[in-house]
């Protein structure tokens, strides 16, 4: 691989432990790799004009569900609450198959590249007709995007007293031996790595106590992570009252579902002491501000999270509860909500975009990725400040949340380019827009 130089920038944003911002900032990429930061730096390569623009590290993005990708805005969904926007969408999502899962990955990966995202995790936790994981591991191949997909599974249907209607769930026998299965053929624990598998139970409504206990045994044994969704709102706490006789946090305690090795999405509705046990055992937060307000689960204790100690994440979610993927969107959103509850100065658009990228990256346990410092990966977003949406702002990287731009001009990963000028380099945007219209409209009939 050539050496690839971005010269120029207005600002370059490290978040590099001192959280460096160069001004006329150059960076030089060797390899896959930062080979250098600095001014006036000098290359055989090619080079990259960054002047009119703030050069920040690739955003992470730690909770989604890409095949909902297709199941937008879906009437008798957009205003009610979890369990009953589920029970809406539970019997469309029984009719996908691979197909469905690879178009709808594509594009729900191609919108989080346009907003800058280099690192994107995966909830998949429910395979009807023949789909697999793989089928999401070979989308995000294509789009060029690095991924931390996880093996998702649900196995208390109705009929047991849960959530999911029985056709979308499936033997827990058999689940634990696809996740086995998918960690074996895809799961690469070297930096650097462009493929990591999680498991991940849907949630507590969804599955058994044993399953979660036997997957973090099984997570542990193999060397890979843990995620489930946690404490989302006030019917997810109310079901685990009723049926557990404690609150999430006691529940994903007692199961083994805490420690450094864990991330957990929402957690809307942690209360002192949760948040207290998430700090000391550093369980990550997967934080969906979006997706929250959308459904109408609350404002997460997020200030409290980060004064405590707690890793914390952002995550779109699925795009049939958000309903955009856009990761510098989300962070905004993050920083606004806190300012809602706590006050303007609640949090500083630099913080939120600090979680954005560092913040998401230390949740998956990517030390290599989040910042760019010599030697770590080169995931990199490119932002033009110099059109409407950031025109007469004064402080360049403050802008990229509080006026614009809304996606990137260019974004590499590894070093590769996945958008130039605005364009998505790894494929036809426009062909796969009409393929995710056509598999919409046959939903619909």
């Amino acid at each position: 691989m050539a050496e690839l130089l971005i010269r120029g920038a207005t600002r370059l944003v490290t978040m590099n432990p001192e959280r460096d911002e160069i001004a006329g900032g150059d960076l030089l990429i060797r390899e896959g790799i930062i080979a250098a930061i600095g001014e006036g730096l000098a290359t055989t390569g090619e080079v990259i004009d960054a002047t009119g623009c703030v050069v920040t590290p690739g955003l992470v993005n730690t909770h989604h569900h890409l095949y909902q990708t297709l199941t937008r805005a879906v009437p008798g969904g957009q205003d009610a609450l979890l369990f009953g926007w589920l029970k809406t969408l539970y019997p469309i999502w029984a009719r996908f198959g691979p197909e469905e899962m690879r178009v709808s990955a594509l594009t729900g990966l191609a919108e989080l590249a346009l907003s800058g995202c280099t690192l994107t995790s995966d909830h998949l936790y429910l395979y009807p007709n023949g789909a697999r994981l793989d089928d999401t591991i070979g989308a995000a191949a294509e789009i060029g995007l690095r991924f931390h997909p996880t093996r998702g599974a649900m196995s208390i249907g109705e009929s047991k007293g849960g959530l999911p209607p029985d056709a979308l769930v499936e033997d827990e026998a058999a689940i634990l031996k696809d996740m086995e299965r998918v960690v074996d053929a895809f799961h690469d624990p070297a930096e650097g790595a462009m493929v990591r598998v999680g498991l991940a139970p849907c949630s507590p409504f969804s599955v058994s106590r044993d399953l979660m206990r036997e997957t973090a045994l099984l997570a542990r044994d193999k060397g890979v992570m843990l995620h489930t969704h946690l404490a989302e709102n006030d019917e997810d706490v109310a079901f685990s009252l009723a049926h557990f006789g404690c609150r999430p946090g006691q529940y994903a305690e007692d199961l083994g579902w805490t420690g450094p090795d864990v991330w957990h999405a929402h957690c809307v509705k942690l209360d002192t002491a949760e948040i207290g046990l998430f700090a000391r055992t550093r369980t990550g937060v997967a934080h969906c501000p979006c997706s929250n307000c959308r459904l109408g689960s609350g404002i997460a204790p997020l200030r409290a999270m980060r004064d405590k100690g707690v890793p914390v994440g952002l995550g779109v979610d699925g795009s049939a509860s958000n309903d955009a993927g856009s990761l510098i969107g989300e962070a905004r959103q993050a920083m606004l909500l806190q300012r809602v509850a706590l006050g303007a100065n609640a949090m500083s658009a630099r913080e939120a975009l600090e979680i954005a990228t560092l913040g998401g990256a230390a949740v998956l346990g990517r030390p290599d990725c989040g910042s760019l410092a010599l030697g770590k990966r080169a995931d990199i977003a490119i932002w033009d400040i110099s059109d409407i949406g950031a025109a007469g702002a004064w402080d360049p990287v403050a802008a990229l949340l509080l006026c614009g731009p809304r996606h990137v001009r260019d974004l590499f990963v590894e070093g590769r380019p996945v958008v130039r000028g605005g364009q998505l380099t790894t494929l036809d945007l426009p062909r796969l827009i009409e393929d995710q219209t056509r598999i919409a409209r046959r939903l619909m009939a």
